[in-house]
């Protein structure tokens, strides 16, 4: 017998995803029934997250000043409405919560029509196109990095930091051992479903500019595109650097406890991810984020001394392979880098994201809950 079901509702990318995937492990401990709303690319999520069912939802993206295209999408969203209105009058959930991304746009507003208890998570230091368009409906608004004192909903914002998977928390046991002169170091390179691109030819390149003494140190572990998969491959084999490419790594949190340093992109989830177990990091925020929020995610954990965050343009073989040869020559710099990654932790987020959850479920007011939590 559950306490009853909790609706979950993220976009079928990780940055999305994952955060669904942490406050859903904790609620099942809880006792809860967790369903899961999304759309199709979350299936390579699917497998580890724990819920009881997962439901595709029609969903467009609405960015298009094509007419048509226009259309069609506004279409598609009100046919995902409907199909959301059904789905929750025959679930009956307790509340809805929202996790960013278009495909939160239907269960959403079909929730909040329905006087659904609902509340949203935001991942990162600037909201997104979905959960603004939410933000008036629903009760509540749960931030990784969001502010709680500024902004339009400042008065129903919690900060709760972002949630990470149990895996992120059992990595973060590891503690961080350097890598002393002459030993293995281990480089683990990442850019989510949009920036992988740029890494598959400056990473390869910048190690090539290294002596081969440094070269013979390394052991990388690189997300590639597919198609760019077989070129990086090739480009390491060629240098005679051990390496793992993959367009997906199911095991990354023990990639990243394991790594000597981390390069890759600043999406929340990634922040908040390196932050927990604890690892050095430069982050090269993507370029062509709508909102610039990868850059504002960077410098938070760039404030408390954990990475250091260098704009894509800035960032040729030639530095990429100085910071490689520094970082390598001073294993104490990124030993002090991994504390303070580590200090700037919030290992207790899905705690407190459940806690949460469960107050607006018991239709407690967001005034209280802060004033409960102060």
């Amino acid at each position: 017998m559950t306490k009853g079901i909790i609706l979950l509702s993220a976009g079928g990318t990780g940055g999305h995803v994952f955060p669904a995937e942490a406050l859903a492990h904790t609620l099942k401990a809880r006792g809860y029934s967790i369903h899961l709303v999304t759309d199709s690319r979350a299936e390579r999520f699917a497998g580890k997250f724990p819920a009881d069912e997962i439901h595709i939802v029609p969903s467009a993206t609405i960015g298009s000043k094509n007419p048509v295209a226009l259309a069609r999408s506004l279409w598609t969203l009100w046919r995902g409405m409907r199909a959301a209105r059904r789905l929750i009058a025959r679930l009956k959930p307790l509340v809805v919560v929202g996790f960013g991304g278009y495909p939160t746009l239907p269960p959403l507003i079909a929730s909040t029509g329905m006087g659904v208890p609902s509340m949203i998570h935001e991942q990162n230091a600037v909201m997104g196109r979905a959960n603004k368009a939410l933000a008036n409906r629903v009760q509540a608004i749960a931030g990784g990095f969001l502010p709680e004192s500024e902004g339009a909903y400042a008065a129903k914002t919690v900060a709760t930091g972002n949630p990470v998977r149990p895996a992120i928390l059992d990595a973060a046991a590891m503690p961080y051992h350097p890598s002393a002169a002459g030993e293995t170091f281990r480089l683990v390179v990442f850019g989510g479903s949009q920036g992988a691109q740029f890494f598959s030819s400056a990473i390869p390149t910048a190690i090539s500019l290294l002596d081969e003494p440094y070269r013979k140190r390394l052991s990388v572990t690189q997300q590639a595109r597919p198609e760019d998969r077989d070129k990086v491959a090739g480009s390491y084999e060629k240098l005679g650097v051990p390496a793992e490419t993959s367009p997906f790594f199911t095991d990354m949190a023990e990639r990243i406890a394991a790594a000597h340093l981390i390069i890759c992109r600043s999406g929340a989830s990634t922040v908040s991810e390196l932050s927990v177990i604890g690892r050095p990091a430069i982050l090269v925020p993507y370029p062509y984020a709508l909102d610039h929020d990868q850059a504002a995610n960077a410098a938070s954990l760039a404030a408390a001394g954990g990475a250091k965050v260098i704009a894509q343009a800035e960032l040729s073989p030639e530095r990429l392979a100085a910071i490689f040869k520094a970082c390598m020559d001073d294993p104490d710099k990124l030993v002090r880098m991994a504390a303070a990654a580590k200090k700037a932790g919030k290992p207790d987020a899905a705690v407190k994201l459940a806690d949460m959850v469960e107050a607006i479920a018991g239709k407690q007011s967001i005034t209280q809950f802060k004033g409960a939590h102060a």
